[in-house]
């Protein structure tokens, strides 16, 4: 997988890129993330990237210019060697769809992404009809501009490609990868200033352990979004345990 990221502020992305799942996906050469900086594309002596907003208003808008001739420029470059390639250009916003699981997965199959980061009080509308292919919020908030959502949704991506996490089954039990939060866990010591670890993580089997963090899973997501459940697949016998967990605890 090969990300390009196109940027003013290249320089938040050095210390990310360092460290952790970013650089031992590219160690491992599992995927590459690649910085661009927009002000390299603009041909004033001041490199301006922004301008007052037609119709007045508080704050710069991105212009179009320089953010069209960045990506076509580097889009280009990838189509000498792979023509036929159509490459996913996702503009983040906050106006976008809410970053999920299920499209950092959808993503991560892409063998090269673009993202813009956006700054100031927006980007020109036609950034985002004419040139970004999707728009991506990772929450319901405003920030300063894409940078640390596009490190967010990068990491979400990254490590669901094969090969970048230790284990293969690292992503599977994840909050969000079932529909669910994920169960407690645990480690050594067995016992830490009082509390003990549930025995049956203890026992050695394997067929218990995983009905336990089933329900644990269930009764967690219940705790703290339950609005998940309702697409999280359950079972005719897991919803009727939901039910009992909506029933006062006198009547449970």
């Amino acid at each position: 997988m090969n990300i390009h990221i196109f940027t003013i502020f290249p320089e938040i992305f050095a210390s990310p890129l360092g460290a952790g799942i970013f650089k031992r996906a590219a160690e491992e050469e599992r995927a590459t993330v690649e910085i661009h900086n927009i002000r390299f594309f603009t041909h004033d002596r001041h490199h301006t990237v922004d301008d007052s907003p037609y119709g007045g208003g508080a704050g710069m808008v991105f212009k179009p210019e320089p953010v069209f001739e960045a990506v076509e420029s580097i889009r280009e470059k990838i189509k000498q060697t792979t023509p036929e390639r159509t490459i996913p250009i996702i503009l983040l916003s906050p106006q976008g769809r809410l970053l999920t699981q299920e499209i950092a997965l959808e993503l991560s199959r892409e063998p090269v992404l673009f993202l813009i980061c956006g700054h100031y009080e927006g980007v020109d509308e036609r950034i985002a009809e004419d040139l970004a292919t999707d728009s991506i919020s990772i929450g319901d908030y405003v920030l300063s501009g894409g940078e640390l959502p596009a490190l967010v949704l990068t990491d979400a991506m990254l490590r669901l490609v094969p090969g970048v996490l230790g284990s293969p089954e690292s992503p599977i039990d994840e909050s969000h990868s079932t529909g669910l939060l994920e169960y407690p866990q645990y480690t050594r010591p067995p016992e830490f200033r009082g509390k003990k670890v549930p025995e049956v993580l203890l026992s050695g089997n394997h067929a218990e352990i995983a009905k336990w963090r089933r329900k644990q899973a269930i009764i967690r997501t219940w705790k703290r979004r339950p609005d998940m459940l309702a697409r999280a697949g359950l079972s005719d016998k897991e919803n009727e345990f939901v039910k009992q967990l909506q029933q006062p605890e006198e009547m449970v």
